[in-house]
């Protein structure tokens, strides 16, 4: 009999309450019957056979073991345990458990308040039970880098007009380690590869990679997730497709007879994408209900309220401001991961804003001057970053084979080189879709190699006279007096019409361009584009100088000995040779790529064994033209002007070939390129002399 002051248990509603609970975990347990065929996938269990299969990571499992590596917390002690947090008063180290009907009714509250489809089923309770059981250590850590990351992420989502629960799935992505890279290439926060972040603006140099940015990178994946949801209008499908492109979302969609829902097509999915969405809705959960877990924050050492941004306007290191602003090299990089090198390559036309603590921005603000100019008095010069002249670069294709290993597909291949499952079906000559292990497939991967570099001339010209006067750009001056040293080539203008979803890099890669020439052949102040614009590809008529009847001008030798050198009009070419790309080409022949493409009218750098090249120019009908070699020292003038000055600029610490080139109006880095036969794999070296050609006036 129960008393007043006590609680009356019936014991008839215990029983009926223990029944409901066995009922709902049967219920789940058939669920979970009908995905039993994938759900063996994740099994660890190991079959006896004589052959080694090596078994990759799993790639969530990958992103949160890189946090082990990132020295930017708190100590655990002073923050894993904080009495205001631990309102259930759990013991240190004690990990609560709780039935699938626990789990079940929480996600439901989760699902009511979120316009994304939060289910709950055995895959999604087994990343559960990695984020708040094997893992919940690094999950701490996660916890603290989200109150770094998140108020970037919130706000770019709502202004995209984006659940605001996608957050999350930069958790599944990097574990919020902004420096994070797989081992196919994506990096950053989320995870972009290099051309899917180049269509979304996110640039890449030697020095700089705009992926590492999480305000630039969020923004892109907002644009993505847009476009993705504009495609299927289901947000699951969006996160599928985000994982392994919206080709094979597509298909998978296809083979499950027009099914639209992820639960459907997850079976046709590739398996990284079947653990990718049961993840995020895991996050989800143990993001919301941590506290439950005896969970708690580890904190970095500084939050994004407590830090702001700053211009640069003129080469500096993250080292300098580091040693002068009191800082440590480990905050800096932290705040700053998108400086690869921890050079910050500014210029006053093109500046970078850099993160600080709230309490050195004055500092620098103050001293902003004095240190740029001890970047100077050092010496420090870009090249100690082991780095090229991000300003110009070639994009080569080389030929890799791939060999076949057990449970790869077409579209697990393609997604781990970027590209598509017809492109390997086209390099192969391949009929079928289908693969077998062992199977050696050729795949054309681009990379990215710097075009030319410095090389230090080995003689001046001693019969130049220098010209008088101070030279505030530290040079010496040659004045050349020529008769006729112009000729003009005329070239036929090329144009682009922009279509939707093309960016200025896209266009540039397209035509073999870069983005810098789009912008001055088309006087474009900025790089967005319009549907629509009509785009100039190639490069304008010029008028160009022989430089070699120049240098006879100037030295007082007009007589020439007999005739004038014809110009060759016999055409080399070159067989396409196993293992050959046409850098190689090019450097094995004494010409550009740029030129190989423009002989051969290439459309892309992909080349096939047997296939001929013209090696040299075609003619151009002026019999009176020095030769091939003599030609290559070309120079834009002013056909007005018959007197030219070559001056020769000494190279100083921290000069580029476009600093270089800034110095002089109307001077490009192509044209300091050609006149001192620039090449080989050195950078510019201090005290290096270039030669520089303009009119004299």
């Amino acid at each position: 009999m129960c008393g007043v002051s006590t609680y009356c248990i019936n014991p008839n509603y215990l029983r009926m309450k223990k029944t409901l609970n066995i009922l709902l975990v049967l219920l789940l347990g058939i669920t979970g019957l009908l995905h039993a065929q994938q759900a063996t996938e994740y099994t660890a269990t190991v079959k006896p056979t004589g052959d080694f299969e090596l078994i990759n990571d799993n790639f969530i499992v990958a992103a949160l073991d890189s946090l082990s590596t990132l020295k930017y917390f708190e100590s655990s002690e002073s923050t894993k345990y904080r009495l205001n947090d631990n309102k259930y008063n759990f013991l240190p180290n004690f990990i609560p458990t709780y039935p699938d009907s626990v789990y079940y009714y929480r996600m439901q509250r989760l699902d009511v308040e979120s316009p994304m489809e939060l289910t709950y089923n055995p895959y999604v309770r087994m990343f559960i039970d990695m984020y708040a059981n094997r893992k919940r250590g690094t999950t701490s850590r996660v916890l603290g880098l989200s109150q770094m990351y998140f108020p970037i992420f919130e706000q770019q989502l709502d202004k995209y007009n984006i659940p605001l629960e996608l957050k999350y799935l930069a958790i599944v992505e990097s574990a919020l380690n902004a420096k994070a890279r797989s081992r196919v290439g994506a990096g950053g926060l989320w995870q972009f590869m290099y051309y899917t972040g180049k269509v979304y603006g996110l640039e890449v140099s030697s020095y700089v990679d705009d992926r590492n940015d999480p305000l630039k990178a969020t923004v892109a994946a907002c644009k993505h997730f847009n476009d993705l949801y504009n495609i299927y209008h289901d947000w699951l499908l969006v996160l599928a497709a985000y994982n392994s492109g919206a080709g094979n979302v597509n298909k998978a969609i296809r083979r499950s007879g027009g099914k639209m829902t992820f639960w459907e097509i997850m079976p046709y999915l590739p398996r990284e994408t079947r653990d990718y969405v049961p993840a995020f809705i895991a996050v989800n959960y143990v993001m919301a209900y941590s506290n439950e877990h005896n969970i708690y924050p580890v904190m970095p050492k500084i939050l994004f309220h407590e830090t702001d941004t700053v211009a640069v306007h003129q080469p500096l290191t993250l080292g300098i401001l580091a040693d002068k602003l009191k800082l440590t090299n480990t905050d800096l990089e932290f705040l700053n991961p998108t400086f690869r090198t921890g050079f910050i390559p500014a210029t006053p036309a093109n500046p970078f804003y850099i993160r600080l603590p709230q309490k050195s921005i004055a500092d620098f603000i103050n001293n902003e001057t004095s240190l740029y100019a001890y970047y100077q008095l050092k010496g420090y010069d870009p090249n100690q970053f082991k780095a090229t002249d991000n300003a110009d670069y070639d994009v080569i294709t080389k030929r890799i084979t791939h060999k076949v290993r057990k449970g790869e597909t077409l579209a697990t291949i393609a997604r781990k080189y970027d590209c598509s499952s017809s492109e390997i079906k086209k390099w192969n000559k391949l009929k079928k879709s289908s693969v077998y292990k062992g199977q050696a497939l050729k795949i054309y991967v681009q990379t990215r190699q710097p075009a030319v570099e410095a090389k230090t001339p080995k003689t001046s010209p001693g019969s130049q006279e220098l010209a008088s006067g101070p030279d505030t750009l530290n040079t010496e001056t040659v004045v050349v007096k020529t008769a006729n040293p112009t000729t003009s080539t005329i070239v036929k203008p090329k144009y682009h019409i922009v279509k939707k979803g093309e960016s200025l890099g896209k266009v540039a890669a397209k035509y073999h361009v870069t983005t810098k020439n789009l912008l001055a052949w088309n006087k474009l102040k900025s790089n967005n584009l319009m549907v629509g614009q009509k785009l100039r590809v190639n490069a304008p008529s010029k008028t160009v100088v022989d430089e070699n009847l120049a240098n006879n001008t100037a030295s007082g030798n007009e007589k020439h000995s007999g005739q004038p050198q014809k110009f060759s009009t016999d055409a080399k070419y070159y067989v396409v040779k196993k293992g050959d790309y046409l850098s190689k080409v090019a450097t094995e022949n004494g010409v550009t790529t740029e030129q190989l493409v423009s002989w051969n009218s290439l459309e892309t750098n992909n080349l096939l064994t047997g296939q001929k090249l013209r090696v040299n120019a075609p003619d151009t009908g002026n019999t009176t033209k020095a030769s091939t070699s003599e030609l290559a020292k070309k120079a834009e003038v002013d056909t007005t002007k018959a007197d030219l000055k070559m001056v020769y600029y000494t190279v100083k610490s921290g000069d580029t070939l476009w600093s270089i080139s800034q110095k002089y109006n109307g001077v490009t880095i192509d044209q300091l390129k050609e006149w001192n036969k620039l090449s080989g794999k050195a950078g510019l070296k201090v005290g290096q002399k270039l030669k520089v050609i303009l009119p004299q006036g």
